[in-house]
């Protein structure tokens, strides 16, 4: 059976913290605090999924404005899937929903900071992050 790709489909908070689970992405996420991660979920105003039947094997979930600005939160491809194209064809179905100028951007998990620059993303070092805890400095 063809993977299917989809863009028009929410899925559940449990389908969520199943797939990350068998992902590598799992460690680094919040998956114990449900709240947390059903908000992830129903905040995510782009998800991309890849299904084999019933079983979601894929997930890119993104923050965006559609048109100028679009932030790829998770790439997650179960590992039993991994190095089949999924995550590229993925990355393609987000992207066919966004406008011509509008840019993607992601953070690299530590084990897939070459994948990226390898598929054509370019890197930034110009990201900044605020972490909690941290305060504005006067």
């Amino acid at each position: 059976m063809p993977i299917v790709y989809r863009t028009d489909h929410r899925i559940t908070v449990e389908q969520f913290i199943d797939i990350l689970s068998r992902t590598s992405l799992g460690e680094r996420r919040p998956l114990d605090d449900r709240a947390c991660t059903q908000a992830m979920v129903e905040h995510g105003n782009l998800i991309a999924t890849a299904w084999d039947g019933e079983r979601l094997i894929g997930v890119a979930r993104c923050v965006t404005d559609f048109v100028y600005a679009c932030y790829m939160s998770e790439l997650a491809v179960d590992t039993g899937y991994q190095r089949q194209g999924i995550g590229k064809e993925l990355i393609r179905h987000a992207r066919s929903r966004l406008g011509p100028r509008c840019r993607l951007r992601l953070l690299a998990a530590p084990e897939a900071t070459d994948y990226y620059a390898h598929i054509g993303f370019a890197h930034s070092p110009r990201c900044w992050e605020l972490t909690p805890g941290h305060e504005l400095v006067d």
